[in-house]
C-alpha cells in the first residue's frame, strides 16, 4: 500500500522540461566557442589592416622627411668641387633658381612616392579583407600595357621633364634658343614648357619634343662690337685705338659694374676689301646691351678721332662697260 502511494505521488519528469534544459546547456555550451570566433576575427584581420595602415604611414613620413631634407641640402650647396667653384661666381638668380629646382624635384619624389606606397597599403588591405587581386591585378596589367602604348608621348614628355628639372638645363626667366623658337620662358612643367618670344608670341613645347637647347642666361655671354676697316690703314694703330676704347669702357663707373671680364680687341675675319675688328667682353644677359652700346661708342669715337674710314656692311659697286 505504501509502495503504491509513493509511485503515485512521486512525479516524474515531463517531456518538455526535459528538451528546454537541453537547449539551454547546449546554448551555454556553444556561447564561449561562438565567442572565441568573434574575437578571433576583431584581432584577426581588423589588427592586421591597422598596423598595415600603422606601418604604411610611418614609412611614408620617414621617406617624405628623407627626400626633403636631400632636396634641401642640394638647395643649399653644390653636390661636386665645380659646383662649389661655380657658387662663388653665380649670382642671387641663380642660386634661387636652384633652390626652386631641388624643390620641385623634392615635390614631384613626395608625389611619386605617395601614389606607391598609397596603392601598396590598399592592396594589402584589400587582400586581408578576402577580396582576391588576381582578376584586379590581371586587368591592371592589361590597362597598363595599353596605356603605355597610347600614351609613349606622354610618358616620354614627364621623364624629359624631370631630366631637365634635374640637369638645369633652363629655368623661368631664361632666355633659351631651341631651334626654331627663341624666347625667354615664362613656365616649366614636367609635360610642356612655355616661352615667349620677342615678338610676344607664347609657344607650348612639349619636354619630349626639345631635342636641343642653348641657354643665353647661364653663366656669362659675349657682348660683342665690329668694326671694319680697309686693309690700306695700320694694323697696329687700329688695335691701338681700339684698345685704348676698350680701356675706356672697363674704367667707366657705370659700365665697368657690369663687366665679368676686361675687354679685349681681335681680328675675327678677313675679307676682299677690309679687316673685322672685335671688341669683347663677358658680362651678364641683361647687361650686354648696355654694354655693346658703349662699346660701339666709344670705338667707333676713337677710330674716327684717329682719322680712320670705316667700310660700310652695304656697298654697291659699279663696274664700267665692257670695251666695244
Amino acid at each position: 500500500m505504501l509502495e503504491h502511494l509513493l509511485r503515485t505521488t512521486t512525479p516524474s519528469p515531463s517531456p518538455s522540461s526535459t528538451s528546454v534544459g537541453d537547449e539551454i546547456g547546449d546554448a551555454l555550451t556553444k556561447a564561449p566557442e561562438q565567442r572565441s570566433g568573434w574575437v578571433d576575427w576583431l584581432v584577426g584581420a581588423p589588427l592586421r589592416i591597422l598596423v598595415i595602415l600603422a606601418v604604411g604611414i610611418v614609412l611614408l613620413v620617414v621617406l617624405r622627411r628623407l627626400i626633403a631634407s636631400f632636396t634641401e641640402r642640394i638647395a643649399r650647396e653644390p653636390r661636386t668641387d665645380i659646383g662649389g667653384a661655380l657658387l662663388h661666381v653665380t649670382n642671387a638668380f641663380e642660386a634661387e633658381r636652384r633652390t626652386g629646382r631641388a624643390r620641385t624635384l623634392g615635390s614631384v619624389l613626395r608625389s611619386t612616392l605617395s601614389i606607391v606606397v598609397g596603392s601598396i597599403v590598399v592592396m594589402m588591405i584589400l587582400n586581408e579583407l578576402g577580396v582576391n587581386l588576381a582578376p584586379l591585378l590581371a586587368s591592371a596589367g592589361v590597362a597598363g600595357v595599353a596605356l603605355g602604348f597610347g600614351a609613349q608621348s606622354l610618358v616620354k614628355d614627364f621623364l624629359s621633364g624631370i631630366f631637365m628639372l634635374a640637369e638645369d638645363q633652363y629655368g623661368v626667366g631664361d632666355t633659351v634658343n631651341f631651334g626654331d623658337v627663341t624666347g625667354t620662358v615664362e613656365e616649366v612643367a614636367l609635360r610642356v614648357t612655355k616661352v615667349r618670344d620677342f615678338d610676344g608670341t607664347l609657344w607650348y613645347l612639349r619636354n619630349g619634343e626639345i631635342l636641343r637647347t642653348g641657354n643665353l642666361s647661364q653663366g656669362w655671354v659675349r657682348a660683342m662690337a665690329d668694326f671694319r676697316v680697309p686693309y690700306d690703314v695700320d694694323t697696329d694703330l687700329v688695335r691701338s685705338l681700339l684698345t685704348q676704347a676698350a680701356e675706356e669702357t672697363s674704367a667707366d663707373a657705370d659700365i665697368n659694374p657690369l663687366l665679368l671680364a676686361p675687354p679685349e680687341v681681335f681680328v675675327v675675319e678677313l675679307t676682299d676689301d677690309h679687316l673685322l675688328y672685335r671688341i669683347q667682353a663677358r658680362t651678364n644677359l641683361a647687361d650686354r646691351p648696355a654694354v655693346v652700346r658703349a662699346l660701339r661708342t666709344r670705338g667707333l669715337k676713337a677710330l674716327t678721332n684717329g682719322g680712320i674710314r670705316l667700310v660700310t656692311a652695304n656697298r654697291l659697286v659699279v663696274q664700267p662697260p665692257p670695251a666695244p
